[in-house]
């Protein structure tokens, strides 16, 4: 569920303060640098202190100044949307892509995906983000992935060839969408990595809010008004028991083996 996931910095300072006219930093960008490397989570500079937001409007924040964020925190943002690494991650990877529409962002995202033209742009700003996780799931994963192989080999050539093999495609290790009852009070879409593997992961909600239909795709929208997802108490999931997300073993309400066991789907999983 998302509210375990509402994002905030560290107390960790950044190396440098920022200032209002400082160049906005593109995560995108960065991470196709051969020199991209992964800051430690820092805190917002103190020379522009963040508006207060706290609890569900905790994601507040980064939709009225992601600005004053590193690129760490905040992956990018332009006038419609921001993206960020989401602080309580669900995954090994758990990004949000916040909608800056005041006529959108507190409405629930049943309500909110209606407008197909919203949706439309939702959409294309949710597929740049996800077009990121991939690359940050080969940039992590690929050395241990059998697939990535022939890939990793060719970027040791020198001078490399043209065109690399494709290697695997991440984009299929990640889900995009929203929970059908949100924890937050800004609308916010999920972009995370498959494996639910993260020490954030700590109780029942935590699983099956990303594990069983309470977590609606973005490309299932828009819903049919008959979509017994709109109805998600009456249909229990956060109740259901639990199922491994990739082989389907079942384990009851045994939550601490249910949690070993993923990290052993994990391992198995980055070797594909």
């Amino acid at each position: 569920m998302s509210g375990m996931e509402q994002a905030s910095a560290s107390s960790n300072p950044p190396s440098e303060p920022r200032s209002r006219t400082a160049e906005k930093r593109n995560a995108f960008t960065e991470l196709m640098s051969s020199h991209h490397k992964q800051a430690k989570h820092a805190a917002p500079s103190l020379s522009r202190k963040p508006q207060s937001f706290g609890g569900r409007d905790g994601l507040g924040a980064y939709i009225t100044n992601p600005e004053i964020y590193p690129s760490n925190v905040v992956i990018s943002h332009n006038a419609d949307f921001v993206a960020i690494h989401d602080m309580f991650p669900k995954s090994s990877l758990h990004l949000l892509l916040l909608p800056r529409d005041q006529t959108k962002t507190h409405l629930h995202p049943f309500e909110a995906f209606e407008d197909p033209e919203f949706l439309a742009k939702v959409k294309f700003e949710a597929q740049k983000l996800r077009s990121y996780a991939a690359a940050e799931l080969r940039r992590k994963y690929g050395k241990y992935s059998v697939q990535e192989q022939e890939r990793q080999s060719a970027l040791n050539i020198d001078p490399p060839p043209d065109e690399l093999p494709a290697g695997r495609d991440w984009d299929k290790e990640l889900m995009c969408g929203i929970h059908a009852v949100p924890s937050m009070n800004h609308l916010h879409v999920h972009v995370i990595a498959v494996d639910r593997y993260s020490d954030r992961l700590k109780h029942r909600k935590h699983y099956n809010s990303f594990a069983t239909p309470f977590f609606v795709p973005l490309d299932d929208f828009p819903l049919a008004q008959g979509d017994p997802r709109r109805e998600p108490t009456r249909q229990n999931y956060l109740k259901e028991d639990f199922t491994c997300w990739r082989c389907g073993k079942k384990f009851g309400n045994r939550f601490t083996e249910l949690k070993s066991h993923l990290e052993q789907e994990f391992l198995e999983w980055r070797k594909l």
